[in-house]
């Protein structure tokens, strides 16, 4: 792997998002509880549905940490109703096969159908702060039953070229169809918020971009 710009990497925080210990090695459990318990708030402490949130937010912290992000969140600003949407940073290094980082590599990466996709993926490209970037819409079709049924997932990401060996993908994704174009907007929102502190360069292998929030 080649050298890449080592950096802090900054972005909002949610108010009704929990960040998910995808980086750490805390007691799920212990974790969880706690959790819950600051989402669901004093007038919110009933016990089943305390043990019901912990329960999802063990299986989001253990999700979210199967694809290493730099951080993610669990979006929940409705604690009765569970995980709205999930919401993930991620960092793409270059290698031997694409020795430079892209915006057209970042929309080739996202925007790729698969096998599962609903309809097709919809990029366009976008100037932020954190530099050039592409945004892609995309639907999945999950779970998918003896019947053929199964559950959409959409997901709104932004490929970003954080520097010529990396960049980063934001990514958010939900089944609640209703809230598509909140959730749209609530990712265009976070993808401005983020930002990219390179502070000196390091051989790969000594470390990835940080997280903290802005």
């Amino acid at each position: 792997m080649p050298e890449f710009a080592a950096a802090t990497v900054r972005m909002r925080t949610l108010e009704d998002a929990v960040a998910l210990p995808v980086r750490s090695s805390v007691d799920p459990r212990v974790w969880a509880a706690g959790a819950a318990r600051e989402l669901a708030g004093p007038g919110d402490d009933e016990p089943k549905l305390l043990d019901a949130l912990a329960a999802e937010l063990r299986e989001a912290a253990a999700d979210s940490r199967e694809r290493g992000p730099i951080t993610a969140l669990s979006y929940v600003p409705e604690p009765r109703l569970g995980e709205l949407a999930r919401i993930e940073l991620s960092a793409l290094v270059a290698d031997d096969t694409y020795p430079t980082m892209t915006v057209d590599l970042l929309q080739r990466y996202l925007a790729a159908p698969t096998p599962v996709s609903y309809r097709p993926p919809e990029a366009e490209l976008r100037t932020l702060p954190a530099g050039p970037a592409v945004r892609v819409r995309h639907a999945y079709v999950q779970d998918v039953g003896r019947d053929g049924l199964g559950t959409v997932m959409e997901t709104c990401a932004y490929g970003i070229r954080a520097d010529a060996k990396w960049g980063l993908v934001l990514l958010t994704s939900w089944r609640a169809l209703a809230h598509t174009d909140t959730l749209c907007e609530l990712t265009d929102e976070l993808a401005k918020t983020v930002r990219v502190t390179s502070w000196q360069r390091r051989s790969a292998g000594s470390g990835s971009p940080s997280a903290t929030p802005a």
